[in-house]
């Protein structure tokens, strides 16, 4: 039997919401069709946002939305976007398929999406091809509340008030697609655009340096030693997938070896927090810096038929897995992991969201951050599991992964993942300080690993109640279904 202990009386920290994160890239149908119809669509729109698409997401209470990128960030220019749409002049998406960007949807229409959304705006600035000026501007025309030739364009573009801009990426993937460029060049680059990105009014700014791609422990010493006391946050990129000799990169055509290589891939994220942690405490004991993982999830073949720069995939029950365990990692680190975006929001990677014309489905992805908003600022309470691994060579996997944490109400929410493909498994759990006297459970499960909606069968993949957990004292006693994941409430 495999075992659990929450231990409530060992409170350890709050889990920030904007652990909740979501990114947005003008990246195949992400911008276009999936948030922005325009407002002459036959689609229910709110001044050209789908309605449909706002509404699924405000039930998740997404805490802040990424945009405009990306490797689209560091080719995007912001004045294109602004200004009446039919005078915004197109581009080349030289990244994501080399089709033409209409610029259709700009500032004004992110930050209306964000209001719709109740989400707080993360801009991505240009350094890779954008000057220091052309960031500087853009932070002023967004916030600047008195009077310059800035914010008087803002306004003849429709907007009186400034809006709130809390958090600014200088740049994106620099040592990749945003410039191929060494930690200490961009060290010293970052240094001097930040200087830039300044507050004005009210506004207050965090700054987020981009970090290391996964385990590149040498960006994250430079950048720490060269630039930290200018920052506050540092980003991190991991993307999990089968590995280049898979059988199969399908997001639905895959078997048990795939299954198991994804979720340790996808559990990696574990110790490349904790060893950029490590790093960052060396220079930052006090824990000023947050390290924001802002690009993360699956990423597979794209579905057949479709544009290879689109990157449109399906989402099946091993990415609910996915986004469980790499939730809970980021739960266990929220010390110092205090932000973190999903890649990406709609139709694109591992989506909350598919759409197809007028029709919008929820993907497993998405029932896991509806069933995990329990987490959102809530306190910690660490967890010790004891379960089988599965072993396919060196030490394997846990089959069980699990995390905790009590709300504002005192109420306990337990979250517990069976990562075992073919096996329920019975759990026992030892409630350490906690004295509930109700149980309440909802589990997500698919009749198998490949379980995933479509349009035809939107709820193949739903939450439903997990019967059968008993509550006694200080101890619960649980049934999980193969490859599921549950969240019980302890009141």
């Amino acid at each position: 039997m495999s075992r659990i202990t929450v231990h409530g009386d060992r409170p350890a920290g709050r889990i920030s919401r904007h652990i909740y994160g979501h990114f947005a890239e003008h990246l195949g149908r992400c911008i276009y069709e999936g948030f922005w119809v325009g407002e002459d669509s036959a689609i229910p729109n709110v001044r050209g946002i789908r309605r449909d698409m706002v509404e699924a997401l405000r039930r998740i209470r997404p805490a802040v939305l990424r945009w405009p990128g990306g490797c689209f960030a560091d080719e995007y220019h912001w004045t294109d976007g602004i200004g009446p749409r039919a005078s915004r002049p197109t581009m080349i998406n030289t990244h994501w398929g080399k089709v033409v960007e209409s610029n259709h949807f700009g500032t004004h229409e992110f930050f209306d999406l964000c209001e719709m959304l109740g989400a707080d705006p993360y801009i991505c600035g240009n350094v890779g091809s954008g000057t220091v000026a052309e960031m500087q501007q853009w932070v002023e025309y967004c916030t600047f509340d008195g009077v310059s030739p800035l914010s008087e364009r803002r306004r003849r573009n429709g907007r009186d008030d400034p809006w709130r801009l809390p958090y600014f990426g200088v740049g994106n993937e620099n040592w990749g697609c945003g410039g191929n460029m060494r930690p200490e060049h961009y060290a010293d680059l970052y240094r001097r655009y930040q200087t830039y990105v300044r507050n004005f009014g009210g506004n207050r700014i965090f700054k987020i340096a981009c970090g290391p791609n996964g385990g590149d422990e040498r960006w994250t010493e430079v950048l720490m030693q060269e630039a930290g006391r200018h920052m506050q946050g540092l980003s991190l990129h991991h993307y999990s997938g089968p590995g280049r000799g898979a059988a199969s990169r399908s997001a639905t055509r895959f078997g048990e070896p795939e299954w198991y290589a994804v979720l340790s891939s996808a559990l990696r994220m574990e110790s490349l927090v904790s060893r950029h942690e490590a790093i960052m405490d060396r220079h930052d004991p006090e824990r000023r810096v947050a390290l924001v993982v802002d690009e993360w999830g699956a990423w597979y073949e794209v579905e057949p038929g479709t544009n290879p720069g689109f990157l449109y995939q399906q989402n099946t029950m091993r990415d609910a897995l996915v986004a469980a365990v790499t939730l809970n990692v980021f739960h266990a680190h929220c010390a110092r992991v205090r932000m973190a975006n999903i890649a990406q929001t709609v139709n694109v990677l591992q989506a909350m969201a598919l759409t197809r014309g007028p029709e919008l489905l929820l993907t497993p992805t998405y029932h896991v951050y509806d069933m995990y908003q329990v987490h959102q600022d809530a306190t910690l309470l660490p967890v010790d599991v004891d379960c089988e691994r599965h072993a396919d060579g060196g030490d394997g996997i846990p089959l069980l992964h699990a995390s905790a944490s009590r709300d504002g109400s005192g109420t306990t929410h337990l979250s517990v993942c069976n990562l075992d493909a073919a096996a329920e498994v019975e759990v026992e759990c030892a409630l350490a300080g906690l004295d509930a006297t109700e149980v309440a459970a909802r589990v997500l499960a698919g009749d198998a690993i490949q379980s995933h909606n479509t349009f035809e069968e939107p709820e193949a993949v739903a939450p439903g109640e997990l019967a059968g957990a008993v509550l006694g004292t200080r101890t619960l006693r649980l049934r999980l279904p193969a490859h599921s994941v549950a969240v019980l409430a302890l009141r």
